[in-house]
């Protein structure tokens, strides 16, 4: 009666070589290299394979696996340190790595197949959401308008705020932190429309002299533009005409 040795088939000689460790419960940080090596040359005498290719990965681990015995053999090597070198120690390495890649593989595919058993459907949204509008209508607020025409106003402005500045007095005198409250400037920008039914944007911007007040009374602006206060409309000859919305 004859013998039949079935083999399992192993992605390459890594994994080969996991299973050779786990079967005979040996610790990863000390393999017993005689003992394995002998079980990886049983292994390949009964590999039946056509692939060369394949074939040779594992012929290049068995021929590490017998460099690392026949150093095992010799006297230590030391390092720089004086520590002893492990001939061993790429090798674990190299297997570690292996084992946390195998096993993120059985997780992604233990996650593929919970996933395919999962099953949706469209929900359809309730009547009173499907059919809301949205309260501002941000096309009829800025128009023809854009935020690079807005953006293009308030460059003009720093700029004309910087060829005020005088490039030698200038760097004279201390440096103070400058500080502008947005409330401050929001309730400018209230004050300033309350008696106005249209003014441009330069106009609002002409009594500031500093960057930091431009930049914060811009950003005001978009707001109030945001909530549907001002309307922006953009003039033939260039002018940003901002118009105060009527309560309804």
């Amino acid at each position: 009666m004859e013998l039949e040795l079935k083999l399992e088939a192993f992605e390459g000689p890594l994994d080969l070589l996991l299973h050779l460790i786990e079967k005979n419960k040996v610790d990863i940080y000390d393999i017993p290299v005689a003992l394995i090596t002998k079980q990886y040359m049983d292994y390949l005498e009964a590999m039946e394979r056509a692939d060369m290719e394949i074939m040779s990965e594992f012929i290049v681990m068995a021929s590490t696996l017998l460099n690392i015995k026949s150093k095992m053999l010799l006297p230590k090597e030391v390092n720089e340190e004086g520590e002893e070198i492990d001939p061993r120690e790429e090798l674990v390495r190299q297997l570690l790595e292996y084992k946390i890649y195998r096993y993120m593989s059985y997780e992604l595919k233990d996650m593929r197949t919970d996933a395919l058993k999962s099953m949706f459907r469209d929900v359809p949204l309730p009547g009173n959401i499907a059919q809301a509008t949205p309260e501002i209508d941000y096309s009829k607020i800025i128009g023809d308008n854009t935020l690079n025409t807005l953006k293009d106003a308030l460059q003009e402005l720093l700029k004309r705020q910087e060829d005020k500045i005088d490039p030698v007095r200038s760097k004279f005198g201390r440096i103070e932190k400058e500080e502008v409250s947005i409330e401050n400037k929001m309730d400018y920008i209230r004050n300033f429309s309350s008696f106005r039914k249209k003014f441009t944007f330069k106009e609002l911007m002409s009594g500031f002299n500093t960057k930091v007040e431009l930049v914060v009374t811009f950003l005001c602006m978009l707001e109030f533009i945001k909530t549907g206060e001002f309307v922006v409309h953009q003039s033939s000859d260039g002018e940003i005409d901002i118009v105060v919305k009527e309560a309804a």
